[in-house]
């Protein structure tokens, strides 16, 4: 009788393949993935297997614009990381791959972690994804899986209904912009968004309004708190 080891080498070899559906750990989900060719995109969500489909170009000019603004962000907050389609492990059934994550470095005192292989080990404090529809896995499983792993904050802009979606998913609340329709992001202080200006692409608009919080008290405040922790982390080294 074979075990449980031979049955996944047997599953792998005969079937090297991912397809949406595939049911499977996170680590059988990883050995297979790292064998795909260049260029192919895989996420499991759940102990599920989802291959996307192709992008639209306002998709990609979505995200980019996004990007942007948490790029720029990152630029005046150090400590601060941004990753794009990058790989995230987040516990046994899951391995997405975000449009956008933002997190706080580890030597920050970020929640995640990274991997001797240049992999984010744990969830980060931010994701942000591009959907194309209100019934997407991006509104609905990614963000059960998400607050179930413990991120903490979630971006989920509704191409078809132009609508920015933000949660709180730690209390797993969906969050209103303020009065002005700005975004101000709870766990990056400074981090604001113009709602409006992201559904028309407007990227000169949610530049001008990201250097109002970059410009704020609370950005101040935080770029200090996180250079606090970075330095009582680098004294811990030391000592260790």
């Amino acid at each position: 009788m074979l075990n449980d080891v031979d049955k996944t080498r047997r599953y792998e070899q005969a079937s090297p393949t991912l397809d949406s559906g595939d049911r499977m750990t996170q680590p059988e989900f990883h050995r297979i993935y790292e064998k795909m060719p260049k260029g192919f995109k895989a996420e499991l969500v759940g102990g599920v297997v989802f291959v996307p489909s192709p992008l639209r170009i306002s998709h990609g000019e979505s995200d980019n614009n996004l990007g942007t603004v948490l790029g720029t962000y990152k630029s005046e907050t150090p400590g601060v990381q941004v990753l794009q389609n990058s790989t995230v492990i987040l516990g046994e059934e899951d391995e997405p791959q975000p449009d956008e994550s933002l997190r706080i470095r580890p030597e920050y005192g970020g929640q995640s972690r990274t991997t001797p292989d240049d992999y984010v080990d744990g969830p980060p404090e931010l994701h942000g994804e591009i959907a194309t529809s209100g019934k997407s896995l991006d509104l609905h499983g990614k963000r059960e899986r998400y607050r179930a792993a413990g991120v903490k904050e979630y971006l989920v802009l509704n191409l078809q209904d132009e609508h920015l979606h933000w949660f709180d998913l730690t209390t797993n609340t969906e969050l209103q912009p303020d009065a002005d329709g700005i975004y101000r992001i709870r766990n990056f202080p400074g981090l604001w968004i113009d709602g409006a200006a992201l559904i028309a692409g407007d990227l000169k608009r949610l530049l001008a309004v990201l250097q109002q919080g970059l410009a704020s008290p609370e950005h101040a405040a935080f770029v200090a708190k996180l250079a606090a922790a970075h330095a009582e982390y680098k004294a811990t080294s030391r000592q260790s």
